[in-house]
């Protein structure tokens, strides 16, 4: 399976965090798995650090740093996940998300078939499959 970390997941795994299920650990530990970690994750979180260090202590190059130690894979930022932005399904009476990363990070899990393991109730409200709400 070819999965794709949202932030906040990716960023619980580094930390090896309790918020992560033991489920949701072991399908990211599993060897037979790809894990990728999107340099949107890496944009969003230098933002961030910047602006509160206090409240996202990790740089963006640490977090590279260790996404890397771990085997994961970095997914760029194409065109094609931006033109598929406007793609993305949502039924018109749900709450609007008004995260541009998160919505960035969907499109390119849809455009590139992978899978997205995300906590994020919101984005678990689009109508695509490639949403994995952990």
């Amino acid at each position: 399976m070819k999965i794709l970390l949202d932030t906040h997941i990716a960023l619980w795994t580094i930390a090896d965090s309790r918020k992560l299920s033991s489920k949701t650990f072991d399908l990211i530990s599993s060897k037979s798995n790809e894990i990728f970690y999107s340099i949107v994750s890496v944009w969003e979180i230098a933002i961030k650090h910047h602006l509160k260090p206090e409240f996202m202590p990790m740089s963006e190059e640490s977090f590279v740093s260790y996404c890397e130690s771990l085997g994961y894979l970095q997914l760029s930022l194409k065109n094609e996940h931006i033109f598929n932005l406007k793609s993305l399904t949502k039924k018109s009476d749900e709450v609007k998300h008004n995260d541009p990363f998160d919505r960035l990070i969907l499109s390119q899990a849809k455009s590139e078939n992978l899978i997205l393991i995300t906590h994020d109730s919101l984005l678990a409200d689009y109508n695509e499959s490639c949403i994995m709400l952990v």
